[in-house]
């Protein structure tokens, strides 16, 4: 799914949290992909007599008004989308009598399996939230002998799920222990902690579908937590990567993720990571090839200039509406950044507009 599409849906589904029926009355209707548009109107016809009987008579009109602009909305649609159709209708008004029937149709950007009508209180709105969920999660563990983090990449976020601290003592003797007795007492003390952070990861994990496991730490403990008969077999085997890095706590998970670019090449966050960094390289080397702030981005976009157009979600729906219009208008491709990774923090502090440019423009 596009970073657009994304941002639409996203702010469909926050708009019609916001309404509450007051009975039931507020219709959801999911056509899914490859289903018989004839045989969805056929039902919403038959529901119309249903309806007919519901006693309140406000409900009633109600309900009757959406079936009614669903039905006529249908017969526009010579055959069921691609990816199937979603409907939304009902009465938004907030003053008790007074009818205000809205409808949002929406050709999903991915594929629907179910086919639902539903006249409730509130608008189904799951199996398009499920859209929206990470495809993929990746399980990360960073360890050493003193501490350790397990957590989770999902799409952009990165999860920190526990920090452990370990009693494994460093290499100095303890007053009165002969070296190899001490030596013998600390191996088994971190064979134990090894076994504790492996049996943590495994109920972590058990919770989410994990598609890999990166491993990453300080020095060879993370090897030798690896390779030793320590994680269980199905979680070695989903192991992709093991990384050097300098911590082993939550910060370490961020350390992790970012030294694992070449294994997660095609995963949102490494995306969005490649296209701000390119654009914030740019910045740093006095590009005359790139631009930021509101004004300035704007102006470009106007010259024809602008071939990628980067917006930070953080600036709002206005913003980004009136900013989408523009870059469309002027044929300029559009970026929405999070604010989940680095980046895209940078480019929420550089005023939430970036601009990679076609050409010079030679303007101050």
């Amino acid at each position: 799914m596009e970073e657009i599409e994304k941002y639409k849906l996203k702010n469909l589904i926050k708009e019609l949290e916001k309404i509450k029926g007051r009975h039931t009355e507020l219709i959801t209707v999911y056509v899914p992909a490859g289903g018989d548009l004839n045989s969805v109107r056929n039902q919403l016809i038959q529901e119309q007599s249903t309806a007919e009987n519901i006693k309140l008579k406000t409900t009633r009109k109600n309900v009757l008004a959406a079936l009614e602009k669903i039905i006529q909305e249908l017969k526009l649609y010579k055959k069921t989308p691609e990816n199937g159709l979603v409907i939304f209708c009902g009465n938004t008004s907030k003053e008790e009598g007074l009818q205000d029937v809205k409808l949002w149709i929406l050709e999903p950007p991915e594929p629907i399996s179910i086919r639902l009508y539903r006249c409730d209180q509130e608008f189904i709105l799951e199996p398009l939230k499920k859209m929206l969920e990470a495809k993929y999660v990746y399980g990360l563990i960073v360890i050493d002998n003193s501490q350790a983090a397990i957590g989770f990449l999902k799409g952009k976020t990165i999860v920190c799920e526990k920090e452990m601290d370990s009693i494994v003592p460093g290499k100095f003797r303890k007053g009165g222990q002969s070296a190899k007795r001490f030596e013998k007492v600390r191996e088994n003390l971190a064979k134990d902690w090894y076994k504790k952070v492996a049996d943590e990861a495994k109920n972590a994990f058990s919770k989410e579908n994990i598609k890999g496991i990166l491993i990453g730490g300080p020095g060879p403990v993370k090897e030798t937590f690896v390779n030793g008969d320590f994680l269980p077999g199905e979680l070695k085997s989903k192991v992709i990567g093991v990384k050097d890095i300098g911590y082993s706590d939550e910060s370490g998970l961020y350390e992790l993720v970012n030294r694992s670019t070449d294994l997660l090449e095609k995963e949102e966050i490494i995306e969005e990571k490649k296209v701000l960094n390119d654009f914030l390289t740019k910045i740093a080397s006095n590009s005359d090839m790139v631009a930021y702030g509101e004004e300035e981005v704007r102006k470009m976009i106007m010259m024809g200039a602008v071939d990628l157009l980067l917006i930070s979600e953080e600036v709002g729906k206005e913003k980004i509406e009136e900013f989408l219009k523009i870059a469309k208008d002027y044929g300029s491709n559009v970026f929405i950044a999070s604010s989940e990774t680095a980046e895209g923090v940078q480019l929420k502090e550089l005023g939430g507009f970036g601009a990679i440019l076609r050409f010079k423009t030679n303007v101050s």
